[in-house]
């Protein structure tokens, strides 16, 4: 897990998705992390994936989940869904790969 930082809404945010965020992703959307993650690549994610994945995404970065449910519901409607896609997109491969700038295990030790 590795968290991502970008503008949502009316500020920049940190997005995570631990672990125990995406069984709890899995639970909600009935679908794999995995799964979700090779659809977001091919571009044919669910809705509900995407909205999920930065709902979820902003709790693993710090949000209260009450401010989460009401970030999403505020700012989601009003933002093209592209640009919705790319976030998503772009927490769930930092999620799932880490981020370029995320030192290897290995050369930590």
């Amino acid at each position: 897990m590795s968290p991502h930082a970008a503008f949502f809404g009316d500020a920049e945010r940190t997005f995570a998705l631990t672990p125990a965020l995406l069984v709890e992703f899995e639970r909600l959307v009935g679908a794999g992390a995995w799964g979700t993650a090779r659809r977001m690549f091919a571009s044919e994610a669910t809705t509900t994936e995407v909205r999920e994945t930065i709902r979820l995404g902003l709790i693993g970065g710090g949000e209260t989940p009450k401010r989460a449910a009401e970030l999403v519901e505020t700012y989601a409607g009003a933002t093209p869904f592209a640009e919705l896609y790319a976030l998503a997109g772009d927490i769930m491969t930092a999620a799932m790969l880490g981020t370029p700038e995320q030192e290897p295990a290995d050369a930590a030790a």
